[in-house]
């Protein structure tokens, strides 16, 4: 496993070269129809709630939000963060290799693995899920260290990234129910006769303890929130399906993923990691038996690409017609599949090839149907819409003062909040977050209100006694919108103490959750 690297010039090239590929990738291939996804809106929008938890999701991406916001809350810029995310997951992959004495062939091919996957469509989204994937990048790679080097320093970079995961997105908690009986059945298990293992526990524990004190002190929302997400999307995860999409998702790095998985099964230079596959099986197990969306495991990948690439690496040195044929697999069949990966395709191309989007599954929905578009695609269209009609309702309004904007959903409501020309419009809805954001210390006199794409009451015969004048401003006409049909309503005038009605409605859906 010698290092054949001519010289560290040449390393250091390939590696900002992929880095950079992987920044502009992440922003080319998106074609310009699409606007920012429902999620985006909701995480931007944290940043004027700032806060040590949300329902949704743990602080620190808030705390990202924040940088956005004074870097002016552009597209661009929105994009960036998880396209550098992205990119610090293949800096960790690669150093990974490195220590793992792989040439520059293995580091070369573990960034071309991680960019010719699922990845590259993850580190499009503004969501804690590309931050996700690099902490437990940053887990692995920095336990390798330890268990190698022994040295102390380690432990704590491992904690704080452990820390710095939890603080982002939860799901890192199964990563550690994996990790735990893998180290305990492993000659790594004297990890825990290691005293700086408990100082590092100690660290971490700091890092964390004011979501946990949040959490407690309201009444663990995050427990309330899985409910939910069982309740409502968990239960159309086919186990089946989770086990398939594993590998699907890696499918054009598949011979590299193979190669990570049987050489930290079998390959005898390999051995004293095989702690590593360890975790990946249990934490795959733990994932299946609580019918977890397939893209939470994403994170187990980096490291068994590294390994795959090292094994290739060593394999495949100076075998140039293997390295050709490789290669022209892993970066052809990414080519041909990448429509199915990245939003290149507008609305009506990818219905004019339905065919070939419904037999991957990319048009079934978390409500277990087929649709026109996928998921992700069809919450990225309508918002600028939208946000057009409730602008038009806001100027009609002369006292903005004793206005409310109350949308539908969390998605509806951020999407106002960010493409409205009134910065200070401030939409909420009794959905995710926003539930909490509401701003009551005036009586409300009119109301700017956001139906549903399935309007039950379309006439807003519910809301006109109470009110003097109803307008129907319009509705989303985008065609593959999500919320097309959505409407937009401006009442005028109250009859009624409009306040003590949003706050009794506002306690109801609290109790719901």
């Amino acid at each position: 496993m010698k290092d054949k690297n001519p010289n560290q010039l040449t390393e250091y090239s390939c590696l900002a070269f992929f880095l950079i590929l992987k920044l502009i990738l992440s922003f080319v291939l998106v074609n310009s129809v699409y606007e920012l996804h429902r999620d985006e809106f909701l995480h931007l929008d944290q940043a004027n709630h700032l806060a040590a938890g949300f329902t949704s999701v743990p602080p620190l991406t808030s705390l990202f939000s924040l940088i956005i916001k004074a870097l002016g809350n552009g597209y661009y810029v929105v994009k960036f963060f998880p396209a550098a995310f992205g990119a610090l997951t293949i800096l960790f992959s690669w150093q990974i290799v490195d220590h793992l004495k792989g040439n520059l062939l293995a580091k070369c091919l573990v960034a071309i693995a991680c960019i010719c996957s699922a990845y590259l469509r993850l580190n499009t989204l503004y969501q804690p899920n590309s931050f996700d994937v690099l902490a437990w990048t940053a887990v692995f790679y920095y336990l390798i260290r330890f268990f190698d080097k022994q040295e102390p320093k380690y432990l704590y970079y491992f904690a704080i990234s452990v820390a710095l995961g939890f603080l982002n997105k939860y799901n890192i908690i199964f990563l550690l129910m994996g990790l735990l009986p893998a180290i305990i059945i492993s000659p790594t298990r004297k990890i825990f006769t290691n005293k700086h293992l408990y100082f590092a526990i100690i660290l971490g524990l700091i890092i964390v303890s004011p979501n946990i004190v949040w959490q407690i002190n309201h009444d663990f929302p995050v427990l309330k929130h899985m409910k939910l997400l069982a309740r409502t999307q968990l239960v159309y995860v086919n186990r089946n399906d989770f086990f398939i999409n594993q590998f699907l998702f890696f499918a054009t790095g598949i011979f590299v993923l193979l190669a990570g998985i049987g050489t930290l099964l079998f390959y005898k230079p390999f051995a004293k990691y095989r702690w590593v596959i360890l975790t990946y099986i249990f934490t795959i197990l733990i994932f299946s038996y609580f019918k977890a969306k397939d893209y939470y495991a994403l994170g187990l990948y980096p490291v068994l690409l590294a390994f795959g690439a090292t094994y290739f690496g060593i394999i495949f040195y100076k075998r140039y017609v293997w390295i050709v044929l490789l290669l022209a697999f892993t970066i052809g069949s990414f080519i041909y599949v990448l429509p199915l990966i990245m939003p290149l395709y507008s609305p009506e191309k990818i219905i004019a090839n339905q065919k070939r989007f419904e037999r991957v599954g990319m048009l079934r929905w978390e409500d277990g149907k087929n649709h026109q578009l996928p998921q992700d695609y069809a919450d990225m269209q309508g918002w600028k819409e939208l946000a057009a009609l409730v602008d038009i309702a806001y100027g009609k309004v002369k006292d903005k003062s004793v206005l409310l904007v109350r949308a539908d959903n969390y998605g509806q409501a951020g999407a106002i909040n960010y493409y409205s020309k009134f910065k200070n419009i401030n939409a909420v809805s009794y959905n995710a977050d926003y539930l909490y954001w509401f701003k009551m210390d005036k009586p409300v006199k009119d109301l700017i209100m956001i139906s549903g794409s399935y309007d039950e009451d379309p006439k807003r015969k519910r809301e006109q006694p109470f009110f003097a004048k109803i307008t129907k401003i319009g509705e989303i006409k985008t065609p593959y919108a999500r919320e097309k049909g959505a409407g937009v309503f401006l009442l005028e005038d109250a009859s009624i103490d409009v306040d003590s009605i949003i706050k009794s409605e506002i306690e109801e859906e609290k109790n719901d959750h």
